[in-house]
């Protein structure tokens, strides 16, 4: 993980998706599911998030919109701007009503977490606070951040690529940005 900005408000996000929204919860009191008004501001959420993922920190073609506190949790956040994060699917139906038990990317700071080269694993490092630990833990394992092998081909193949040259350094610090500082790291201590 690493730390992403939140993304600002479209401006018209209010009129076109909270309001109707919370029209819609009102009609529908007992509903499972609130009604999708948000996908169209999706676009402006990848933007956001530099088209990252923001819990494995790699680009992401398509994405959804990730409730940060799930919609089964509370669903009056269904349409509130705040709560809503760029995410993988897969890791969107990892995180489910975890919510706040995962670390949320907007609180996480750059340097708490590290790729170790060559296996690919991503690490906690010294840098995460004490009051962070467990939430950080939690969060590899429940979104199978660590060294689950589905994450570790994704990075495999970024990894390649750079080893083979089809993309700079520059370029994989946009697509991996992890991946990118572990090389960095590398470089610097093979220096003599």
């Amino acid at each position: 993980m690493i730390h992403f900005d939140p993304v600002p408000e479209p401006h018209d996000f209010d009129k076109k998706a909270k309001q109707p929204g919370l029209r819609w919860i009102e009609k529908h009191p007992d509903a499972k599911r609130p009604k999708d008004f948000w996908t169209p501001f999706k676009p402006c959420l990848t933007e956001g998030f530099a088209h990252l993922c923001a819990y494995s920190a790699l680009f992401e073609p398509v994405g959804t919109v990730d409730h940060y506190i799930s919609v089964r949790t509370d669903m009056r956040l269904a349409y509130e701007w705040n709560n809503y994060r760029f995410a993988s699917a897969w890791m969107n139906s990892s995180k489910q009503t975890a919510d706040d038990r995962i670390l949320d990317p907007f609180e996480v700071e750059d340097g708490w977490f590290e790729i170790i080269l060559p296996s690919l694993q991503l690490v906690m490092t010294d840098s995460v606070p004490e009051e962070y630990m467990e939430k950080a833990r939690f969060t590899l394992k429940r979104l199978h951040l660590q060294d689950d092998e589905r994450i570790i081909r994704i990075r495999q193949e970024w990894y390649r690529m750079y080893l083979e040259h089809e993309i700079t350094l520059e370029g994989l610090k946009r697509k991996a940005p992890l991946i990118a500082r572990a090389i960095e790291k590398q470089q610097k201590e093979t220096i003599p």
